[in-house]
């Protein structure tokens, strides 16, 4: 039992006398060679002007570089491009959306435009409206008429009563009237009240007002949105039914905030619908909304798409991929920098298994490569492999630390 632990202590003074040479002997050589970084970029000189400390560097020896897969990767210019993908919808083009509604009150006596979805064209019946305001204005258009051919158009010295004038609690008597006059003063306003034309000449002809008048769609697109039903009655500004036209849809799309200055107005994009894998389909940004959505941190990228086949339908999710050409930057690989969150720190090689940690300030990142903006130059070489191994190394020497 003694001899045991005689051994045992043997033991632990040879292993302490092996590090302690060890130890000695790489802080020695780590002291020998030395060289201030041409380039670092370092918090405490860089405001003052001063010239920087020299860093020690860190040994790693040729074998145990193989043995750890150490690979080194020159700083170079090189075109630097990133493909932003992300999920976009398909809207409806608001500029193609068209709501039809009255000028006059009344009541829809027949709708003909009577479900969503259905295809109208331009100048289609949408509904009959009976209005009996719209219905005494036509009596008294109608009126006048037969008083012009009586009178053989003119002028009269007679008091005629006007019954718009009973709405005002008043009766309007006009003397020396002349009734072409009154007679447009009547038509202007059924045509502001938006009486199809056809509709004023047959009550020309006629001399009889007609009971209901007919609305037409003026563009042609599909129903969408229909609040009311026959019998439903209608004021002033009542939408009867909204109608978009799909020939050219919306595709909107959110890229999240570090996305964000790469994408401008013009840029190209590649739209793909998992419904149609053979299809692929090209447009412009042609606006960026000026807000972020706060949940997502996003904000939404309009493109402007031509839908003539109809393939396209509002609430479909697409597939977009914008590529972002940044010209040519100095770069190395995204594994050779260390981000602590406080700094970024990339390892030089200087010859000769030595090794130098230089802070440098990274900016864009595409693709597997980041850009250098700061502390290091074109054809200089960096440890783009193994470089958390080299970073212990360097902390157990006590050359780096947080």
């Amino acid at each position: 039992m003694k001899k045991r632990r005689f051994l045992f202590a043997v033991g632990l003074i040879l292993i302490a006398g092996i590090l302690v040479y060890v130890g000695g002997t790489g802080a020695g050589k780590a002291q020998k060679k030395s060289a201030a970084p041409p380039d670092a970029y370092s918090e405490k000189t860089a405001g003052s002007g001063e010239s920087a400390e020299e860093t020690p560097l860190v040994e790693v020896p040729s074998d145990k570089q193989q043995l750890i897969g150490v690979k080194l990767t020159e700083a170079a210019f090189k075109p630097l491009s990133k493909t932003i993908r992300t999920v976009g919808r398909v809207e409806s083009d608001e500029r193609k959306i068209t709501t039809v509604n009255l000028k006059v009150e009344g009541w829809i006596e027949k709708l003909y435009a009577d479900y969503s979805g259905k295809y109208v064209k331009k100048g289609d019946p949408i509904a009959d409206i009976y209005s009996p305001e719209l219905l005494s204005t036509q009596l008294e258009f109608a009126n006048l008429l037969k008083w012009k051919d009586e009178k053989s158009g003119q002028r009269i010295q007679r008091n005629i009563e006007f019954s718009w004038g009973d709405r005002y609690g008043t009766t309007a008597q006009m003397t020396t009237v002349d009734i072409e006059a009154v007679l447009r003063v009547a038509k202007q306003k059924l045509m502001l009240w938006e009486i199809p034309e056809e509709q004023i000449k047959k009550i020309e002809e006629t001399k009889e007002p007609i009971k209901t008048f007919t609305v037409h769609s003026p563009v042609s697109g599909y129903i969408f949105q229909k609040p009311v039903v026959k019998g439903t009655r209608v004021a002033p500004g009542d939408k009867i039914v909204d109608i978009v036209n799909l020939s050219g849809v919306w595709i909107i799309a959110d890229v999240f905030e570090p996305d964000l200055p790469l994408v401008k107005v013009g840029q190209k994009a590649k739209i793909t619908l998992s419904y149609f894998p053979d299809k692929t389909f090209s447009a412009k940004i042609d606006f960026i909304y000026p807000f972020l959505a706060e949940a997502t941190r996003s904000a939404k990228v309009r493109f402007s798409v031509p839908n003539p086949q109809m393939l396209l339908k509002p609430q479909m999710f697409t597939t977009v991929e914008i590529a972002v050409d940044m010209g040519k930057r100095l770069v190395v690989p995204d594994s050779a920098v260390l981000d602590s969150g406080r700094r970024q720190l990339v390892y030089v090689d200087k010859g000769e298994g030595y090794f130098e940690p230089r802070v440098i300030v990274t900016g864009l990142r595409a693709n597997g490569i980041v850009e250098v903006l700061r502390g290091l130059k074109p054809g200089e070489r960096v440890v783009s492999s193994a470089a958390f191994l080299i970073d212990s190394e360097s902390k157990l020497q006590g050359i780096t630390r947080e």
